[in-house]
């Protein structure tokens, strides 16, 4: 039988305590990107009971993703929007999902973002990185974003951290290794990583600023 609403937001309480908890059910998280990196990061929140999410993501399933995405192999070309929803609903039933199947550009990310207090960078192409960080210092002096750098290979997961940057920009990788030096992007260090910015968004949101 499934949980009631109030029973499962009841069992996050007696985890996270009930301050706590408010906060995350209040908050509204963007994930830009729905990757190895980005479904990570949501499946973390979707447990955690945050309360909405705006999952933002143009690109199809494909089999190739599966060694590091939280899909599923029955969901091959799917949306990954929609996929996502599908699998972050069996977690977390009550949570409110916001999807955009579109790509981000400088022209829509103000009209993607706006209502989120916390933006997620989970992006492969170092452009598209750069343009949304910049976009939300310059332009978006009320929201938080968390980006990463480095999480390919099969180096030690403990190189993974999170620094905070400026004020209002953390970083979590380990700064260094790239796809392109040869070893891909492994699961494992795919999800600490994820799990690292996933585990920053609940530290903002209680008032621990600090990585």
């Amino acid at each position: 039988m499934i949980p009631t609403k109030d029973e499962f937001y009841q069992a996050l309480v007696e985890r996270h305590g009930a301050e706590n908890q408010k906060k995350f059910d209040e908050a509204v998280v963007a994930i830009c990107g729905l990757g190895g990196l980005g479904s990570n990061i949501a499946t973390c929140l979707a447990r955690a009971g945050v309360g909405h999410l705006i999952l933002i993501d143009y690109d199809l399933v494909d089999i190739s993703n599966l060694h590091r995405q939280q899909y599923k192999i029955t969901q091959v070309g799917m949306k990954k929007t929609e996929a996502l929803v599908a699998n972050l609903k069996e977690i977390n039933p009550y949570i409110k999902v916001e999807t955009h199947q579109v790509k981000m550009t400088e022209e829509n990310v103000e009209s993607l973002i706006d209502g989120a207090h916390i933006i997620c960078e989970a992006f492969d192409s170092p452009e598209s990185k750069a343009m949304l960080v910049n976009l939300v210092l310059e332009k978006m002096a009320d929201k938080y974003i968390l980006s990463s750098s480095g999480m390919a290979g099969f180096d030690s997961a403990n190189n993974i951290k999170t620094r905070k940057v400026s004020r209002r920009f953390y970083l979590s990788g380990d700064e260094v290794s790239d796809v392109n030096a040869g070893i891909g992007l492994i699961s494992s260090r795919v999800m600490v990583c994820g799990a690292h910015e996933a585990h920053m968004v609940l530290r903002i949101l209680i008032g621990e600023m600090e990585a």
